[in-house]
């Protein structure tokens, strides 16, 4: 049969033509003995590559490629075989340590897989590194969209991620701060950034970047000027409870005062650039906005996130639909906060409060809202301390900043009231305080022992969940 062709308008790009690009452009692995001399392969064929994968529509003509590259141009996996029992009989025969140590090393050599060598030519090229960012965001979205798929693509993607994570290490890294009178495409890109709390207009820009507030963001000494993940802060007296206060409407005119200013509010970190998921980079830039923020403002005491908690609300639903379907078990309320919520909704309880949850109607009823707020800061406190993922914590946000040594200090009722603030949190918002001096032993005992140290307000929201709840 004749090559199948992909679809039209994808850049006229037949599967025989791509497989042949494929084949110049990803250099074959040489030889073990040969690997240090190999000669440097034709920058042109890098080139090629970059030329002819831009040329292609996004979607189904990228995605064949992807697969084929992943599937195609991955491990030799007799050779790893053969290596890998080469490397269990000179164990067994007891030779000398240097036979075992190079067996070894040879394995480790062709464990490999072949479009590494496209890769780190790619990352060598001008231009190479933006472009691998946005090969690994559109592998990221095939995954998530599965217009990609299987475990040849899923390792590929991991392969990258591997390789931008030395290539997007600290000490490449440049920190940046946006201010009004920064280029307009920077403010734009940070504009479109913002993943938490969307900017609603240029006014709204204008206010983040002004008094009272930072805006930092990290670049790359080979990207310079392009934000990779920016971080917002807002300077205050004292650790906010409420977003609205942080990102509002009016943007303050009045100059900064200095001698106001005792607390650094971290309330929103963005990616910028999808394809960097998972690399290291967050951790780095809220210790690096720490330092600079001490050098500016040695009066700074009190360094907290105001972070939103994505995933409560589906989290609360799912728990209702599971105690609906078993009803001899003790719900998630008191005796006197099912009758007073059913007061409120003339209805029965779990039905009727999954349905407002969903459509965030409840909050419209003052009533509601008061009676609503002791059983779900308490179930918002164990969501945050006792749902777990293999021992850390289930919540990612709250994962992000216990790794990074943070104390889960405060949980806030109301502290979001917009839509999207009540639709993924129920309108709750949480404090992860930074005591400086104490985060590396904390990230430690987290990372290490799972522990999470937490303040005495999220504690006893967690015990009397416990009393109330049988779970």
């Amino acid at each position: 049969a004749g090559p199948r062709q992909v679809p039209a308008g994808s850049g006229s790009a037949s599967v025989a033509g791509m497989e042949e690009l494929l084949s110049r452009s990803v250099p074959p692995l040489p030889p073990y003995e040969t690997k240090e001399k190999a000669p440097r392969p034709a920058e042109l064929r890098s080139a090629e590559f970059v030329r002819y994968y831009r040329a292609l529509e996004a979607g189904p003509p990228r995605a064949e490629l992807l697969t084929r590259l992943a599937r195609d141009f991955g491990v030799d996996h007799g050779r790893v075989a053969e290596l890998s029992s080469k490397v269990l009989q000179t164990r067994e025969q007891q030779r000398e340590l240097g036979a075992l140590l190079q067996a070894e090393d040879r394995l480790r050599y062709y464990l490999n897989p072949q479009y590494r060598g496209l890769f780190q030519d790619l990352g060598r090229l001008e231009g190479g590194l933006r472009f691998l960012v946005e090969l690994r965001g559109d592998l990221i979205e095939g995954l998530a969209t599965k217009a990609v798929d299987g475990p040849h693509v899923k390792e590929m993607s991991g392969v990258l991620k591997n390789m931008l994570s030395e290539w997007f290490s600290t000490g490449f890294l440049n920190l940046e701060r946006v201010t009004w009178q920064s280029p307009c495409e920077v403010l734009q890109k940070v504009r479109d950034s913002e993943a938490v709390h969307p900017v609603r207009n240029w006014d709204d820009m204008k206010s983040r970047v002004g008094s009272y507030r930072r805006c930092y963001f990290f670049s790359h000494c080979a990207i310079p000027g392009e934000p990779l993940i920016v971080l917002h802060v807002a300077l205050t007296s004292d650790i906010s409870s409420s977003i609205q206060d942080i990102v509002k409407e009016v943007p303050p005119s009045e100059t900064e005062d200095t001698g106001k200013i005792t607390t650094a509010i971290f309330y929103s970190i963005s990616l910028a650039q999808q394809g960097l998921q998972g690399v290291e980079l967050g951790t780095h830039l809220i210790k690096q906005v720490v330092k600079e923020l001490q050098r500016e403002l040695p009066q700074i005491k009190a360094f907290s996130s105001l972070s939103p908690i994505p995933g409560f609300t589906k989290w609360l639903v799912g728990l209702l639909s599971s105690q609906a379907k078993e009803l001899e078990r003790n719900e998630l309320f008191t005796e006197s906060e099912r009758q007073e919520i059913s007061e409120i909704t003339k209805d029965s309880t779990t039905e009727t409060l999954k349905k407002l949850l969903n459509n965030n109607e409840w909050v419209r009823s003052e009533k509601l809202v008061e009676v609503l707020q002791s059983p779900f800061m308490r179930l918002c406190a164990w969501y945050l301390y006792g749902e777990k993922h293999r021992g850390y914590a289930l919540n990612p946000v709250a994962n992000f900043h216990l790794q990074n040594g943070a104390v889960m200090w405060r949980i806030n009722w109301m502290g979001d009231t917009s839509a999207r603030g009540v639709a993924g949190s129920c309108g709750i918002m949480a404090n992860y305080r930074y005591f400086i001096e104490d985060t590396a032993t904390n990230s430690a005992a987290y990372l290490g022992t799972k522990q999470i140290k937490a303040s005495e307000q999220v504690l006893s929201l967690v015990s009397q969940f416990q009393q109330s709840s049988k779970l």
